[in-house]
């Protein structure tokens, strides 16, 4: 089926909801998503946004105005991950315990504000392998309308790239704590060390596409495409004393470039 045909298809299963809320991050599938929902609702869709230190704020204050330019509805969630039982301790089940936690209090609010559905941006490109949340997702009737319409993350690009909307070529995007590894503690303090450490290259490099700063003590591994070498290296000393500046005594590129964090095993049927 073409992207077109696919769209299609969103649009009459969105339609055949009346109403929606949308679990908005500001990323690229949430965006388009949102924005076609409230297109196709005629306004009768709730934007709801988690603030939370795991979160970048430059998605954060994305998402905002992105709902402030089209006078979407949208409510901001205060959220504390570190109130989750274990959560500090960063097992290897973290995000499915973080997903069930925000998820339900994001359906709750959706719920009490006269919106029965919630949809997330998963879409079919997202392998559940590599997705620990979606279980969390699943348990809580989450929906993912982009999926049941076969919209895969290249198509939803285009698309957006077409329908003018911002950030459709945006890199995709993980809660900061995917920065550490499994079993290190995790501190609001080391999450915001690591999202400034993140920011000081961005600023360097405003077009750079895929970023990771990941966190080993006091070690900063950087995973940026192969592509990017030459460009980060140029520059490496201003690299270094940013960096450095934040607390890290070592500062290093990943040969291997980008990739995904390997995900966890999934944890065990309750």
């Amino acid at each position: 089926m073409s992207p077109a045909r696919k769209l299609e298809a969103l649009r009459r299963n969105l339609a055949e909801g009346k109403t929606l809320a949308v679990a908005f991050s500001g990323g690229v599938d949430s965006a388009f998503l949102l924005h076609v929902a409230a297109e196709t609702l005629s306004g009768r869709v709730l934007a709801l946004t988690l603030r939370s230190p795991i979160l970048p704020r430059r998605d954060f204050d994305g998402a905002v105005a992105f709902c402030r330019e089209r006078r979407i509805r949208h409510e901001v969630v205060d959220a504390d991950p570190f109130a989750i039982p274990g959560f500090d301790r960063n097992p290897t089940d973290r995000c499915y315990r973080c997903k069930r936690e925000l998820f339900a209090r994001l359906k709750a609010l959706a719920a009490a504000n006269g919106f029965p559905l919630l949809a997330d941006g998963s879409n079919a490109s997202d392998a559940p392998a590599t997705r620990p949340g979606s279980r969390a997702l699943r348990e809580l009737g989450i929906a993912s309308p982009l999926r049941d319409a076969g919209l895969s993350k290249p198509e939803i690009r285009d698309l957006s790239r077409q329908m003018g909307l911002p950030g459709w070529d945006k890199p995709s995007a993980a809660c900061l704590a995917t920065r550490f590894p499994f079993g290190t503690s995790l501190s609001p303090d080391g999450l915001a060390r690591v999202e400034r450490a993140e920011n000081a290259i961005r600023d360097l490099f405003p077009a750079l596409g895929q970023l990771r700063v990941r966190v080993h003590g006091n070690l900063a591994r950087i995973e940026v495409s192969p592509d990017a070498f030459p460009a980060l290296l140029a520059r490496r000393e201003e690299i270094s004393a940013s960096l450095e500046s934040l607390g890290f005594l070592h500062v290093s590129l990943d040969l291997r470039g980008y990739r995904e964090a390997i995900p966890p095993p999934p944890p065990p049927a309750p």
